[in-house]
């Protein structure tokens, strides 16, 4: 593998978005949406008691 020059380097272009990072975005968005629900839905039931029995 060869060294790039400095003229070489200010040619490359990226970064750009891809679509597995929109993705990666998204899961972690919607993991921490259903945790809020999971821990809404359980801090009501706690609220009001209405516990499932055993």
């Amino acid at each position: 593998m060869r060294t790039l020059t400095e003229q070489e380097l200010l040619m490359i272009n990226g970064g750009s978005i891809t679509s597995s990072f929109i993705n990666a975005i998204a899961r972690g968005i919607k993991s921490i949406y259903d945790l809020g629900r999971a821990f809404g839905s359980s801090f009501r039931r706690f609220q009001f008691n209405k516990l499932c029995p055993f």
